[in-house]
């Protein structure tokens, strides 16, 4: 089970970053995907899910109407399209995977990116 992120980097305020997160090794299209992030200082925190079959979004207040999550199940990857990126979005991402079956919960975490948000 591999989960890898990519995409990270630094970049402006106010600038675009669109972070990717590959998975092998497990049924992709049947796991919940979600991105977390990790400040300074910070507790790791949810920044965006995706359910499985659905599709269904949801986001942190602090990122609703800024960044977007998607997933193609074909290529089994899932997505995080940041805009209007501020020095509060600095942290490492990491990209979750977690399903549910026969009672017992499979739950797999990325090595991380680094997004920096910097003049």
């Amino acid at each position: 089970v591999e989960l890898v992120e990519s995409g990270g980097g630094l970049v402006q305020p106010g600038g675009s970053l669109r972070l990717s997160c590959a998975a092998s090794g497990f049924t992709f299209s049947s796991f919940a995907m979600k991105w977390y992030r990790q400040g300074p200082g910070k507790e790791r925190e949810l920044v965006a899910g995706i359910t499985s079959a659905a599709g269904i979004r949801n986001y942190a207040d602090s990122v609703k109407g800024r960044f977007t999550i998607s997933r193609d199940n074909a290529k089994k990857t899932v997505y995080l399209q940041m805009n209007s990126l501020n020095p509060e979005d600095t942290a490492v991402y990491y990209c979750n995977a977690r399903s549910t079956w026969t009672g017992r919960v499979y739950d797999y975490w990325g090595q991380g990116t680094q997004v920096t948000v910097s003049s």
